[in-house]
Formats: structure tokens, sequence, C-alpha cells
């Protein structure tokens, strides 16, 4: 019983961490953050990309680090949200793009290395 009970806790910290980085993107909360000069990350994500699938657990993990939990990341439905992505310039899912003081700083387009995504979450620090 106390084995099944630790099984369920585990298995409700990993969905937790999932969707720690799986903020639907709203335009107003993203200028709002981006005006006040919050670290931002977008993240443009498809439901059907097992790429994507790939990088939301090491999004979410990296998010969770101490250095790391000042991003507010924001998700953008590569099928749904077209304006924007068309407003942030991007043309495949499984991109991510970091920003800080209000400008972009940095991008990456199918990376699920977790080393070059904390590389680049960093520079939005």
């Amino acid at each position: 019983m106390l084995k099944r009970l630790a099984s369920l806790l585990f298995f409700f910290l990993c969905a937790g961490a999932v969707l720690a980085a799986d903020v639907p993107f709203d335009r107003a909360q993203f200028d709002a953050l981006n005006q006040a000069g919050k670290p931002i990350l977008v993240t443009v994500h498809a439901e059907w990309c097992p790429t994507c699938r790939a990088q939301a657990p090491i999004v979410a993990e990296l998010l969770k680090t101490p250095e790391l939990q000042g991003i507010t990341a924001l998700r953008v439905d590569f099928d749904r949200q077209k304006d924007a992505l068309k407003a942030f310039k991007v043309q495949y899912q499984s991109t991510l793009i970091v920003f800080k003081g209000g400008k972009e700083v940095g991008r990456s387009t199918g990376d699920t290395r977790q080393h070059s995504i904390a590389t680049l979450l960093k520079k939005a620090l």
C-alpha cells in the first residue's frame, strides 16, 4: 500500500513538472511581462510533434531549478495560434525563444539536449 502511494505521488510530481511549462500563450500577459522586463520563455508546441514531447519534460525540469525559477514559460499552440507564430517569425514547432529586458536574446528549434536548452534559458536571466 505504501509503495503504491509513493508511486502515485511520484507520478503526480512528474506530471506537475511537465505542466509547470504549460501556461498557454496570451499576448496581453506576454506584453505585460516584457514591459516589466521579466525573463520569458516562449515554447512553440504541437501535440503531434515528437520533438516537442521530448522538450516538454526537459524544459519543465530546468524551470524548477533554483537558478531558472524566475523565468515565465508561455506555450504557443503551433496549430491554433497562427497570429503568434507570425509575430515571433516562427516557421517550425519545437521552437524555444527567450526574452530578457523586453527583447529576444536567443532561440532554438528542434533541440532536445538538456545542456544546450539550459544554456539558452540562462540567456533570459
